[in-house]
């Protein structure tokens, strides 16, 4: 496979490489829908590679729904992508110029948007934080950049680049005080009064509300378990003007949109001349597999913009987010960001920048994502001991919590508003869309829950509500 040339010498892992490679080859025809790839060890003995190295990019692959595995038949290129047009690799774009849970000052049990606070490396925080301000110059005082610190943007650039896939470029990144303030920001840019936009149902709901306060029109759109169902928000919203989606994990059910919706919506944005708002809120902690790429490293019309935050890997209180624009719209969100000076406290994005570019940040999500690998299959475990006769924990691919499917008739909206009685925090996935769904679940957050024995006294806690 003449495709399957690699560089040794690039900074880009070599199971990388192979993704892409394939995925490219995919993308352009060179490997049709239906087509035998080698089998692993062969092409690691191939490439004089070691068979895991392959074998990852194969696991990526497979997740992302390129390719399906056969059995003795093999593996081969989904059939299924054969509905879709192929998806041209992204060109590097030229140099342009509520949580909804409790707001309280201690953490709850179950409390969801809270990262697990108890190990975040703060001595080292504390020291790039002291060093920072001994270094504050006169020039660090004075109004901060309008679009963020140079020095932070970069780093998020070649962030994004190595972990999501996404090749933008620093003038693309622009520095917010969070979701809220990245949503305002895409409302008065790209779009005007009146415009529906979708979103998930069920979904996250501080996106609806943001939405009907800028004057939009919020649009639900289905959910099941491939994620948004394009085909409900086409034939519901036809002349939706946005979409808002979180692709990696669904808010909340935490199923990633598959690959031929990734294309459907893709498509229906370009055929629309629409916008896809992909928030990426907790892409990095997927456990199956390693992290799936962005739906924006898929975007060949410019179309979808690409919203991130520290609040979920870092720490609420932060208050740092960053918006990826298309290489088009730099100059009009240039703009908006003169008017309403939205990057935030240059000492902060300073700390940040350096935690990023000194390898911290990069050792602090390995760890994390190990840390809630642990984490969430024994509150799992522990949960479901207890609770086992009367809900069921759903399997998820990644995210920061739980989902507890009710057995039966019940009504969890009560339930979550008995444990909130009990000290403890809990949200209803009835409470989080307004289509019929029917179904009953309670969303728990499992980041601070750090033994089994912790899981299983709550989840006596939620039996006793459960019995009242």
């Amino acid at each position: 496979m003449d495709f399957l040339q690699l560089d040794t010498s690039a900074s880009e892992p070599l199971y990388r490489q192979i993704y892409t490679r394939f995925r490219s080859a995919i993308a352009e025809g060179l490997l049709q829908p239906g087509d035998r790839i080698p089998a692993a060890r062969a092409l690691a003995l191939e490439l004089g590679l070691a068979r895991g190295t392959v074998e990852s990019a194969y696991a990526l692959l497979t997740a992302e729904g390129y390719v399906e595995a056969r059995g003795q038949a093999g593996t081969v290129v989904t059939p299924a992508l054969a509905r879709h047009a192929p998806v041209a690799p992204t060109p590097r774009p030229a140099e342009v110029r509520t949580n909804l849970g409790d707001a309280a000052s201690t953490t709850r049990p179950f409390q969801m948007g809270i990262p697990a606070l108890d190990v975040f490396p703060r001595k080292v925080w504390a020291r790039l934080a002291a060093r920072a301000v001994r270094a504050t110059q006169p020039e660090d005082m004075i109004y901060p950049p309008w679009a963020g610190l140079p020095e932070l943007r970069t780093a998020i650039a070649t962030y994004l680049q190595l972990s999501r896939g996404i090749d933008c470029t620093p003038s693309q990144v622009f520095i917010t005080n969070g979701y809220r303030n990245s949503m305002e920001l895409i409302a008065r840019a790209l779009l005007k009064p009146g415009d529906a936009v979708w979103v998930e149902d069920p979904g996250y709901p501080p996106t609806s509300a943001l939405l009907t306060e800028a004057g939009l029109c919020p649009a639900p759109v289905s959910v099941d378990g491939e994620g948004l169902m394009v085909s409900h928000g086409v034939a519901t919203a036809p002349n939706a003007k946005a979409a808002v989606v979180t692709p990696a994990h669904q808010s909340p059910l935490c199923v990633s949109l598959s690959l031929p919706r990734r294309l459907a919506l893709l498509d229906w944005a370009s055929r629309s001349g629409a916008w896809i708002v992909e928030d990426d809120y907790d892409g990095e902690y997927r456990y199956v597999s390693r992290p799936l790429p962005a739906l924006q490293s898929l975007d060949r019309d410019g179309r979808v913009l690409y919203s991130g935050t520290f609040s979920k890997v870092l720490f609420p209180a932060i208050r740092l987010a960053y918006l990826v624009v298309p290489p088009a719209q730099v100059e009009r969100f240039e703009e908006i960001t003169r008017t309403f000076a939205a990057a935030g406290p240059t000492l902060m994005q300073k700390i940040v920048a350096d935690f990023m570019n000194e390898g911290h940040f990069a050792r602090h999500i390995q760890r994390m994502r190990r840390l809630y690998a642990e984490r969430r299959e024994l509150t799992a475990d522990g949960l479901s001991s207890v609770l086992g006769k009367h809900m069921q924990v759903d399997p998820q691919p990644g995210g920061m919590h739980l989902v507890l499917r009710m057995k039966g008739y019940h009504t969890d909206r009560a339930l979550a508003a008995r444990m909130r009685e009990d000290g403890m925090s809990a949200l209803a996935l009835s409470e989080r869309g307004v289509l019929p769904h029917g179904a009953s679940a309670l969303l728990l957050a499992f980041t601070n829950i750090d033994t089994k024995a912790r899981a299983q006294a709550l989840g006596r806690r939620i039996l006793m509500a459960y019995s009242k």
